[in-house]
Formats: structure tokens, sequence, C-alpha cells
């Protein structure tokens, strides 16, 4: 997994490449934590995620809680049909606003 981020006019794009699975997950949720902490608006680059398993659910969970905590807004664009598959059948459609 690879992870960029990119400054934008008004927040940051996080960026990411590979799989967030069981491996990935605690990585990626770090840094998700981390730039949710340093940031108003948050926008999440799926284009390049081939795959997010429960241990990635679980770290987009965390990091929504994280922004409705503190008044960061988090969305998620790029996603493809299979893992728009995945947070629908989820129920994360309803939790993570998707573009």
């Amino acid at each position: 997994m690879n992870i960029q981020v990119k400054e934008e006019n008004n927040g940051k794009i996080l960026a990411v490449e590979g799989r967030i699975d069981t491996t990935t997950a605690p990585e990626f949720e770090a840094k998700l934590l981390e730039e949710l902490a340093t940031t108003d608006k948050l926008r999440i680059d799926l284009e390049q995620v081939v795959y997010v398993s429960s241990a990635g659910l679980r770290a987009f969970l965390n990091g929504q809680k994280f922004s409705d905590k503190n008044g960061v807004e988090m969305s998620i664009f790029h996603v493809d049909d299979t893992i728009m598959e995945v947070f629908e059948m989820t129920g994360f459609i309803d939790i993570l606003t998707v573009e």
C-alpha cells in the first residue's frame, strides 16, 4: 500500500494505492487519523485501491467517528464498483460520504 497526501485550496487529499487489508489497515488508519487531526476537510481518493477488507472498513469507521467528533469533513471519491458494493452490502454507504 502507498499513501500520498496532497494539499488542496480548502483541505487535503489522501490518495491511497493498493489493498487496505489486515496487514495495511493499521498504517492506513494511523495516517488517516493523523491527517484528519490537521485539516478541516479531507478527501480520500480510492482510485488506485483494489481491495478493502473488514479491517479496512474498521479504519474508515474510526476515521468517520473522529471526523464527526471533531467537526472535520471527510469524504471518499473514485470508488470502483467492487469497493462500492462492499460499502453498500455492509451499510457503510450510509455512514460514509461517497462522492
